[in-house]
């Protein structure tokens, strides 16, 4: 296990900050110090610093590229961006546009797109890939479907097999660069967004970007999955200085308790006692798990802060490098996700499994029907009774005003999986009564 890659970008003063003094002096490409107005100082160390007068290619190159070409070796990453609002993160995610043609300010979106299909194209035919986009933002700690704005409170659930999963969302086949650009303007141009003080179209949401890669070596019969995640996280906001008010007010707060939530994972993962389980507090805010496979799970992690360069931020910057300086600690590992295809053994009968569960709650269904068109109130009665004499227990259905009963006992799911292994007939065994068959259901 690795840690984390963790970064710092320094934008250059805006308009507003012009004649402000700066709180920051260069050591060199991995180090800097931190001044306070009273001359106080702190130093910090990353995996590389990039200042005032770094190019957005330079970003792209140390953070990003390698994330990107090992996700197309279906070996999962997360590109993460933080900072406080204002301090260049969208522009870092997208650039000056998701559609700028100059190179110099094409952001990280973009270039990843580039990379992705440059890297497909230089594999040949041993392989073939498909790319799936889904776009996601969690705004007021509801996750909203970015490519189809009627998915509005999208479900996130775990899966053994494949981590973190959000049920539903539009996951959109792209097979260009100029088609996957196309997509992604569209889903940025419904992110919400707001004015403040600090800046003139502020993020008001988290924005989820996931590129899943999905690569079948033809020869060995293998598919492998990648799945890229890039996060443009809502910015930290103090209110007197955003001067927010009614709505914006409100999504000022739910961004600032999910980024602690974030905080509170970052300290939980990071204050563990050596031999010791520790709990993990990911499920307080949607946006930490989300980023739970990120976090210290099966992913190659890289972690962006931006900040401003100016005293009158002082604050926020260093609370912004602080928690850079804690995620650093975090242990990250990743591996390579690759299957057999579906005609594999163990996939056949997991769908061979699949499709007798669909058989048996049909053939259920049929058999409730029959027992309601046939079976009389006296003969029901009499059945509960002769079950409960030898200790089993009844549940009673109610379809179209009518009881059927339905047995069931604890034994049941032995027999069933005895059924299962012996006799070839998964999730069915039956006990006949008179003429009568009554089918215990797994």
């Amino acid at each position: 296990m690795a840690n984390i890659c963790v970064c710092a970008r320094w934008r250059p003063s805006n308009l507003k900050e012009g004649g402000e003094a700066l709180c920051i002096a260069r050591s060199d490409s991995q180090s800097f110090t931190l001044e306070d107005e009273k001359d106080e100082k702190y130093m910090f160390s990353f995996d590389k610093v990039f200042y005032e007068d770094s190019e957005q290619a330079d970003v792209y190159e140390f953070l990003a590229r390698p994330i990107v070409r090992d996700a197309v070796k279906a070996i999962n990453g997360t590109i993460i961006v933080y900072g406080q609002t204002g301090a260049g993160k969208t522009y870092t995610m997208e650039g000056a546009n998701i559609r700028e043609t100059d190179s110099c300010k094409k952001g990280l979106l973009p270039r990843v797109v580039d990379e992705l299909f440059e890297a497909i194209n230089l594999h040949g035919e041993a392989s073939t890939y498909k790319i799936k986009l889904s776009m996601v933002e969690i705004y007021m700690e509801r996750v909203r479907d970015l490519l189809d704005l009627s998915k509005d409170n999208i479900l996130i659930k775990e899966h053994k097999g494949h981590g973190i999963l959000l049920c539903g969302v539009t996951e959109i086949l792209i097979s260009d660069g100029e088609e996957a650009l196309k997509f992604l303007y569209n889903g940025i141009a419904n992110r919400a967004v707001g004015e403040t003080q600090m800046n003139m179209a502020s993020s008001r949401s988290h924005c989820i970007y996931i590129f899943t890669i999905q690569k079948e070596l033809t020869n060995e019969k293998r598919v492998g999955t990648g799945k890229l995640v890039l996060v443009d996280l809502a910015g930290s906001e103090k209110v007197e200085k955003t001067g927010a008010e009614g709505r914006v007010l409100e999504e000022a707060k739910t961004i600032n308790k999910s980024l602690s939530a974030l905080g509170n994972v970052i300290n939980a993962l990071t204050s563990g006692q050596q031999g010791r389980a520790n709990h993990i507090p990911f499920r307080d805010s949607k946006l930490t798990r989300i980023l739970q496979d990120s976090l210290g799970g099966s992913s190659q992690t890289a972690l962006l802060c931006c900040c401003s360069p100016c005293r009158c931020n002082f604050s926020e910057s260093l609370s912004t490098l602080r928690f850079g300086a804690r995620a650093k600690h975090i242990k990250a590992s990743s591996r390579t996700d690759m299957k057999e295809e579906m005609h594999d053994k163990k996939q056949e009968t997991s769908s061979s499994a699949n499709d007798m569960k669909l058989k048996i709650v049909d053939l259920r269904e049929r058999i409730l029907k029959k027992l309601r068109e046939k079976l009389d109130a006296e003969t029901l009665k009499l059945i509960r009774e002769e079950f409960a004499l030898d200790g089993f227990s009844c549940e009673e259905v109610n379809l179209s005003h009518e009881e059927v009963a339905v047995i069931s006992s604890q034994g049941a799911e032995a027999e069933t999986h005895e059924s299962m292994e012996n006799h070839h007939s998964p999730f069915q065994c039956g006990i006949e009564i008179s003429s009568y068959t009554i089918f215990f259901i797994a």
